[in-house]
């Protein structure tokens, strides 16, 4: 069955900067539908980032455009979240998500908030806090 193994999470201050990783076993991502999702206390969890399985569009939340990048090593089975300029509301554990066969995803932007079906596959998650 397909993992998905988020890391990289951890304190820091406003305007820092952090970088995720997520590494894919049991199948490699570069055709799959894949993302950055993340959840705060108390909220609901909301799509950060997203690449589609058929034409490789990336979608971003206008939340983080502009902030955040994401990436991809296929070569490792990694994706990454390069997250700069970093604010108390980015706090949330992020995780990412695929699909379970190509095609069965998908993600789009509608008036800036980033939407998201058929991503079966989740991580476990890694923590961010951004403090003062």
């Amino acid at each position: 069955q397909p993992r998905l193994a988020e890391s990289g999470g951890g304190l820091v201050q406003p305007g820092g900067s952090l970088r995720l990783s997520c590494v894919a076993s049991g199948f490699n991502p570069a055709n799959y539908a894949i993302g950055w999702f993340r959840q705060a206390p108390g909220k609901e969890r909301e799509g950060v980032s997203c690449i589609t399985s058929r034409n490789r569009d990336t979608y971003y939340a206008d939340s983080v455009q502009g902030r955040f990048t994401v990436s991809r090593d296929y070569s490792k089975n990694t994706l990454y979240l390069q997250m700069n300029n970093l604010k108390p509301e980015d706090s949330a554990v992020y995780y990412c998500a695929t699909e379970r066969k190509v095609g069965d995803g998908s993600c789009t932007v509608s008036s800036g908030i980033l939407y998201y079906s058929g991503l079966e596959y989740w991580g476990r998650g890694t923590q961010v806090t951004v403090f003062s």
